[in-house]
């Protein structure tokens, strides 16, 4: 079974071909056809960043009216991963069961080199495979001194500053937070908390901030744009952008989803896109999906012609975590009488909990492509597949030196005039 299309993607077909013809004739006469798209390393079932954000995931869309959700997995397991080495007893256990991590010491080490290599690549990529703003902190309200040997090593490993929180009420906490999670979005304004965080004294906060935009392998050019409808959780009106290309592609006809891997400028990251054959919200593929299952359809993909059309849009979400880390099994951490943070100060028995998990992130789907994509050669597009994405879909984004989980995230809504009442 085919993909529903609407009768006006089929009109729009032939001038897309033609588009996708303009785009490789416009380039100088290549001597021969370009390579197919690497094959990135496939999510492996032990990959921490991997198995935490599937299972954040599948508790944050279990909630009724969650829309647009993004996080970053890598951010959040290290700002854990940190916090664990600060920990001890069941609120240590708690941490590694939360990462999938062994008590053993070695495996507590391959765990914080896998991280910190999968930081080092993320940031390292920025300017070449996408803009990046980035910044994680733990914030301390009123604790006991924070042992140093520990914000050292957090710094080092994790790239988690510890931040005090000034003296005042939660209002006057709050707004200290927004403060940096602004500065570490590079400016940009993020949506206020939607719950109350404690912050009471001896809560230690674990903060993180994400804005980033992806720099496209192949540009999608601006002439080849235009209006279109979005059929999301109200119908709105965006501007679409539109390429054909060859790229990495899968169809599941079982379970009626097509997979489409995108790399991003220089091949040291990828965005990996979910969408639904049907027009309607996500639920059905958010309980479908699985560590396992996903991995099948990476490893299914194969190089292939694709005519894409993609909305211009911003996924943006602020998040507070306690409830879902708490669904995971993370629960003697908040509990300041039987939270053990002996490692983030020796003095902290009974006096020290964690108040709050708060993570900020923004993903700018937009045409531009790295620099140098003019010296590309010319793409050998036949009888393209057709992923047309004008309905909620999933996305991925990956780092392709260590296959850690950069971003994950939904897009179930795209801003831009509302055409009809929700679905």
């Amino acid at each position: 079974m085919l993909p529903t299309l609407p009768v006006y993607l089929l009109i729009f077909l032939p001038a897309l071909l033609v588009q996708g013809s303009k785009i490789s004739t416009s380039k100088k006469s290549p001597a021969a056809p370009a390579s197919p798209p690497p094959r990135p390393p496939p999510p492996l079932l032990d990959d921490l960043t991997w198995n935490l954000g599937l299972r954040l995931h599948q508790v944050l869309r279990s909630e009724s009216g969650s829309v647009n959700t993004l996080f970053s997995p890598l951010l959040v397991a290290s700002s854990l991963g940190a916090l664990g080495g600060g920990s001890a007893g069941t609120t240590a256990s708690q941490v590694q069961d939360l990462l999938k991590t062994s008590s053993s010491s070695k495996a507590g080490s391959q765990v914080r080199e896998h991280l910190a290599k999968a930081l080092k690549s993320f940031t390292e990529a920025n300017g070449t495979s996408f803009h990046l703003h980035t910044s994680s902190a733990l914030f301390s309200k009123q604790a006991p001194p924070v042992s140093q040997a520990f914000v050292k090593d957090s710094q080092a490993n994790f790239r988690l500053q510890h931040k005090p929180l000034e003296k005042g009420d939660s209002k006057a906490d709050l707004k200290q937070l927004h403060g940096w999670a602004k500065a570490g979005l590079g400016g940009w304004e993020g949506a206020p908390l939607g719950t109350e965080i404690q912050t009471k004294a001896g809560a230690l906060i674990l903060a993180s901030a994400l804005r980033l935009k992806g720099l496209w392998g192949r540009e999608f050019s601006e002439e080849f744009t235009d209006c279109r409808t979005f059929l999301g959780k109200t119908y709105t009106k965006v501007v679409m952008m539109h390429r054909a290309g060859l790229y990495r592609h899968h169809e599941d006809m079982e379970n009626m989803v097509q997979v489409l891997e995108a790399p991003l400028w220089g091949d040291k990251a990828s965005l990996v896109l979910l969408l639904p054959f049907h027009v309607g919200n996500l639920a059905r593929l958010d309980k479908l999906l699985t560590l396992e299952l996903l991995s099948k359809w990476l490893e299914s993909t194969r190089v292939t012609s694709v005519a894409i059309s993609l909305p211009m849009a911003n996924i943006s979400s602020t998040l507070s975590l306690q409830k879902q880390l708490s669904a995971l099994g993370l629960t003697d951490a908040w509990d300041q009488k039987v939270a053990d943070f002996s490692g983030v100060s020796d003095k902290s028995k009974g006096k020290l909990h964690l108040g709050g998990v708060l993570h900020w992130a923004s993903l700018e789907l937009a045409a531009q492509a790295g620099k140098g994509d003019a010296d590309l050669e010319e793409e050998n597009i036949e009888k393209p597949k057709l992923f047309y994405a004008d309905h909620p879909f999933l996305i991925f984004v990956r780092d392709n030196v260590t296959g850690a989980l950069l971003l994950m995230g939904a897009l179930d809504h795209a801003e831009g005039e509302a055409l009809h009442d929700e679905l």
